[in-house]
């Protein structure tokens, strides 16, 4: 087991892309400052915040359970970048991007959930 959350490929991972929702939501139009500004934000710190509680947790499904609504918050936010692309607040390129990286970073939670159903499996 790592020593810390933050040596997990999956919180990297998902902290630089958390640096550029912030960057992008930054320049979103001003009316959706308490809208898709915050549900988009709320979404993407919620996956790093239960990536690192997941680490936190004692027992293999409880580290597996919360693993999974992070699973949950990458689709979510995946949907609020679909909206703010209809509404023209990002470009075509920035959303690409972004929401090939997020699907990925779905890909890599699910390869950690299995790693952690294989320990539990041996133990």
């Amino acid at each position: 087991m790592k020593n810390s959350f933050r040596d997990l490929k999956i919180w990297q991972k998902d902290y630089e892309l958390l640096m550029n929702v912030y960057e992008v939501t930054s320049k979103y139009s001003s009316e959706e400052k308490y809208g898709l500004v915050v549900d988009t934000r709320k979404s993407a710190n919620s996956i790093i915040a239960n990536i690192a509680e997941s680490h936190g947790r004692y027992f293999f499904k409880d580290k597996i359970r919360v693993l999974y609504i992070a699973r949950g918050e990458v689709e979510e936010v995946r949907s609020h970048l679909s909206v703010a692309f209809g509404r023209k607040y990002l470009i075509k390129e920035d959303f690409e991007f972004l929401d090939k990286e997020y699907e990925g970073l779905g890909v890599g939670i699910n390869f950690y959930i299995r790693d952690l159903e294989k320990q539990y499996s041996s133990s």
